[in-house]
């Protein structure tokens, strides 16, 4: 449980770091989207990641054959809740321009290489 804390703490860190930054660059880009678009398409990813790690961390605890299951479950849920969220968001919502396809997938990327950091760094101290 300390460890779920300890990364969603780093995860709340991350993404407090992550808004200014997106939020400073959109007017030196130029870039018509609003702060609200960057903010949404943040706490969706940053939501996923929770699910993600949470899953997976409470995984680990569990006896080997378990942890296995769990890591597919989470990475496996992951993808699926981006894709819906992918497919709401470009789909349904139509925020197709290029701005929002970049930030999409800048915001996409770093969180998504926040939740990997955090799996590699438990499978390093922990093997399945």
């Amino acid at each position: 449980m300390k460890l779920i804390c300890k990364n969603i703490f780093i995860l709340v860190i991350f993404n407090a770091l992550l808004l200014p930054v997106a939020f400073i660059a959109v007017p030196f880009l130029k870039a018509d989207i609003h702060y609200y678009d960057i903010s949404i398409v943040s706490c969706f990813f940053s939501v996923i990641s929770l699910i993600t790690i949470s899953i997976f961390l409470k995984g680990q605890t569990k006896e080997p054959d378990s942890q296995t299951l769990h890591s597919l479950v989470a990475l496996s849920l992951k993808f699926i809740l981006e894709l819906i969220f992918t497919l709401l968001w470009f789909i349904v919502a139509k925020k197709s321009s290029l701005t929002h396809i970049l930030i999409f997938f800048v915001l996409y990327l770093a969180l998504t290489l926040f939740t990997i950091y955090v799996i590699v760094k438990t499978l390093k101290k922990k093997v399945l």
